[in-house]
């Protein structure tokens, strides 16, 4: 009778673990990072957000934001506890209507942990209330947040959103956005996609930006201060906004004379990429020291110092590139940069050929010319620099030169195909090199693993032979086109150098 009785109580015991679901034995909290190997901190995991709904006040002369971000997520694992990437304070945090506990942690990390276990699958509403002076916080020793002599900007890469809204920051959890800017009359705020509202009352307007197309949090931008807006279409009826700081001095007149061709040079783009990817276009140049422009998706930030040495289209051209290669397909992960900087950079090489100024082949020539085999130019890797070559001179120019050689190899049939297919096939998505890759063989029928692997993932000057044609394909094997001139010839310098050049600080960013 006694045995029976232990084997009852042990089947009930089990009886009841098996009544409670699996997936609640399983709940615990989202990883603090998302797990890109450059950067491990960025981004969280257990949950995707679709949306983010901004509603923010800013006080130019203070610094002053105070913000209640509404983030809609659906959870991807059962959550205990969650993170989002923020630095300001936050003042309460709401999860599904239900006061959460909340705390920051490490360099960039808010935990929260919500009154009750989130089940996977499930949709989830965070409301956090904070307040800050952007301008004087600083992680990992520097500032998104750039402090103008009438307001703020931000816009940095690869972070910069956790300066003014708390998000999962990284570029494969892309949103759409509604940023709703309260600031004083006489000041403008700017922001993403399209103005849809407007409006002043007791001394403050209200601005209202919409972005309706995916974006990742790091092409996130608002701008605050006193510009000069103007709006306009390009001929098939695309929106263009465009905005420069009264007090640009002596770089007014050719930043405008640059960036006012942004409706034209999408037009242009549009040849070679395909359909603009998204609802409206445009560019801003507010009053601030910095040197480097960023892609910013539909409202690109240009530093007045982009046109310190006269008008400058090259450097449009590369940022409106990148709304297809990398703002519409965007990295999987940040090694991946060479899908957004190499198609850029080669972009400028593309108007230099329409320009009459150098072709690509020619500017290819000149890069490869330029750097003897012990330069320190080829020791990085485009495919693969590091996080602390991500932005190197290299990424972008022999990055261009992997794109040139792809077209060498393919033809210029294939080529421009590619160039026109991946974004059409990848819209609103992420990508690897390695996907590239596959598509690239997948429309040329060519194996191209020994292009690929020369010209991206090799940390050395390719060898070529006295035909221009690099060794490994001299010798038989398929793959890598020719580049650079007969033995002992030194290319002309293309007369679109040096202005492609002004543009290299383009990836100077703060971080």
């Amino acid at each position: 009778m006694r045995k029976r009785l232990i084997v009852s109580a042990a089947a009930s015991a089990l009886a009841l673990l098996l009544a409670v679901p699996a997936s609640a034995a399983q709940a615990g909290p989202g990883a603090a990072g998302i797990g890109d190997a450059y950067y491990p901190n960025a981004g969280n995991g257990g949950y995707d957000v679709s949306h983010y709904d901004l509603r923010l006040k800013y006080q130019p002369a203070t610094d002053e934001l105070e913000g209640t971000a509404t983030i809609l997520a659906t959870a991807t694992q059962d959550l205990t506890r969650f993170n989002l990437d923020f630095v300001l304070g936050v003042k309460e945090v709401l999860v599904n209507g239900r006061t959460a506990k909340f705390a920051s942690t490490g360099e960039q990390e808010l935990e929260i942990t919500p009154a009750r276990t989130l089940t996977r699958g499930s949709a989830v509403t965070v409301v956090v209330r904070y307040a800050g002076k952007p301008g004087e916080v600083e992680r990992g020793g520097y500032s998104a947040w750039l402090r103008t002599p009438d307001g703020g900007v931000a816009a940095n890469e690869p972070e910069g959103s956790a300066w003014w809204f708390p998000s999962n920051d990284h570029p494969t959890d892309k949103a759409t956005y509604d940023v709703s800017v309260l600031v004083p009359d006489g000041t403008q705020a700017i922001s993403n996609g399209r103005l849809v509202g407007q409006s002043s009352k007791a001394g403050w307007t209200r601005y209202n930006w919409r972005e309706t197309d995916p974006q990742a949090t790091y092409l996130a931008t608002l701008a605050i201060g006193r510009f000069d807006i103007r709006t306009d279409t390009t001929p098939s009826g695309l929106p263009v906004t465009t905005a420069y700081s009264k007090d640009l001095g002596d770089n007014d007149g050719a930043a405008r004379a640059s960036v006012e061709r942004t409706g034209e040079l999408v037009d242009w783009l549009s040849e070679y990429f395909g359909p603009y990817p998204f609802k409206s276009a445009g560019g801003y140049v507010p009053n601030v020291p910095t040197r480097y422009a960023l892609e910013t998706q539909t409202r690109v930030f240009y530093s007045p110092a982009q046109f310190a040495g006269g008008s400058n289209t090259s450097v449009v051209v590369h940022e409106l590139a990148h709304q297809w290669y990398g703002d519409s397909v965007s990295v999987q992960r940040w090694s991946d940069i060479w899908l957004n900087e190499g198609f850029a950079r080669y972009s400028q090489w593309l108007w230099s050929e329409h320009e009459n100024e150098g072709t690509a082949q020619e500017l290819a020539d000149y890069v490869y010319s330029s750097y003897p085999a012990g330069d320190a130019f080829w020791t990085v890797k485009p495919g693969d620099p590091g996080a602390d070559h991500q932005f190197a001179g290299a990424v972008y120019d022999r990055g261009a030169v992997a794109v040139q050689a792809l077209r060498n190899a393919v033809g210029d049939e294939k080529f421009f195909r590619i160039l026109k297919g991946w974004p059409a096939e990848r819209r609103f998505g992420n990508a690897t090199i390695q996907q590239f890759q596959a598509y690239a063989e997948r429309i040329s029928g060519k194996p191209l693993a020994d292009l690929f692997q020369t010209w991206l993932f090799t940390p050395a000057k390719p060898p070529v032979s006295s035909a221009g044609v690099p060794a490994a394909v001299a010798a038989g094997a398929p793959g890598a086109a020719g580049l650079a001139p007969g033995a002992g010839e030194q290319p002309r310098e293309p007369k679109s150098w040096k202005k492609i050049q002004e543009t290299n600080s383009v990836h100077e960013h703060g971080h």
